[in-house]
């Protein structure tokens, strides 16, 4: 087994740039000392910001490797996103008695897609895969096709599914880094969410006089303060594979290993590293004042390191034409390092309605953001709730 010991690179490249600083080669502001990530036993790692997609740390994170039972999370969310919780699945012949790890159902025996997949992620059912499987997809193939169109629309470019168990087979593969983004965009699913995060499930039993009874395999639920998902996995070949999740002061950050025979304790560390070097920051509230009667359409929150806050960019960019628009005047990117990040978009303050929640529309909140080079000064006296914008954002524009 493999072990990364990133402290003795990390002393060893601090050393090289104080170094260059004596010498007067680089001066003290370009010297960014990231934080020094744990110790792990995996082969590839990786951990996300759930909400922003930011990559926290990689480690190997591109390379191709089976992934063993992490295979589900793309069959969920692909039976989620094209079935019914409600339909009625069916046990065929290729289900019935599959290989590998079982929820033991019978030929012929009926149970809801929703229990199905309860089946799935918490015992790993590969006879659920394949009942689901052919119930969506109408084939075990026809599925198949639907979980590579997802990844390729996912930008997964080190992935490719040969079935929906993730039973070993030439061709079936994924990458640290990529299951890092399926995870985040699956957990922004709430039905997806509430499945990884549940302990026991109970469900109907045709053939027994007592109900199933299934016990969550991830004992990161049980281990780890805030775990909320997501899903286990093992074969010879692949090894240990995990993904975790975990939820604190509204912060979600996920960790991907594989080929890890000390995964728990190695996503406690991992998980920690996450929550103290990176925490979710709000950048741009939604609502907020701009210049010129302007508002802001979207918050907009990303995980920075501390040191990061200064090196954030806001520059407005206004539209050309207005008309058909619905008010819509532009945008605000958000770059880091020089680098976008993501965008806001803006509209004529006359335009825009702010939503209501039972209490009211939020309290308005003082604040202003910096200028940025080549950007105008973007001015935020005021805070309040947004409106049309998740009808118009996914209609209009690409934030």
């Amino acid at each position: 087994m493999r072990k990364n010991t990133p402290d003795r690179r990390s002393r060893a490249f601090r050393s090289f740039l104080a170094a260059m600083v004596l010498l007067g080669w680089l001066s003290p502001q370009t010297v960014q000392a990231a934080p020094d990530a744990p110790s792990i036993h995996a082969q590839a790692a990786a951990v996300i910001d759930v909400t922003s997609g930011r990559l926290l740390y990689s480690l190997h994170g591109d390379e191709q490797l089976p992934i063993a039972s992490l295979t589900k999370i793309m069959t969920a969310i692909v039976a989620i996103e094209h079935g019914k919780l409600s339909d009625t699945v069916t046990v065929g012949r290729n289900a019935y008695a599959k290989e590998g790890s079982s929820i033991y159902l019978h030929l012929g025996e009926e149970m809801s897609l929703e229990n199905m997949l309860y089946g799935l992620m918490l015992r790993s059912g590969n006879d659920a895969a394949t009942a689901i499987a052919e119930h969506v997809g109408g084939s075990e193939e026809g599925f198949v096709y639907l979980m590579n169109e997802k990844a390729k629309l996912l930008g997964l470019t080190h992935t490719h599914f040969q079935n929906p168990h993730g039973l070993d087979a030439k061709g079936h593969y994924s990458s640290a880094n990529d299951l890092a983004k399926l995870t985040s965009y699956a957990l922004k699913n709430p039905h997806f969410k509430e499945i990884v995060r549940t302990p026991s499930k109970n469900a109907p039993n045709p053939n027994d006089p007592w109900d199933y009874k299934w016990l969550n395999k991830n004992k990161m639920l049980r281990f780890y303060d805030g775990a909320d998902g997501v899903k286990t996995g093992y074969t010879k070949i692949a090894k240990r594979c995990l993904v975790s999740s975990a939820t604190r002061g509204g912060q979600q950050i996920a960790v991907i290993t594989l080929n890890d025979g000390d995964d728990w304790n190695d996503h406690r560390k991992l998980l920690d590293y996450g929550f103290a070097n990176f925490p979710l920051t709000t950048l741009i509230r939604e609502g907020q004042s701009v210049e010129n009667g302007l508002v802001t359409g979207a918050e907009f929150k990303y995980a920075l390191a501390p040191e990061e806050a200064d090196q954030i960019e806001r520059r407005l960019k206004l539209s050309t034409t207005r008309s058909g628009s619905f008010g819509y005047r532009g945008k605000i990117s958000v770059l880091l390092k020089g680098e976008e990040i993501g965008t806001v978009p803006v509209y004529d303050k006359v335009s825009y309605s702010p939503s209501k929640t039972g209490e009211g529309s939020a309290p308005k909140v003082d604040g202003a953001f910096g200028s940025a080079s080549n950007s105008k000064v973007i001015r935020l006296p005021s805070d309040w709730s947004g409106s049309l914008k998740k009808v118009l954002q996914s209609l209009l524009f690409d934030v």
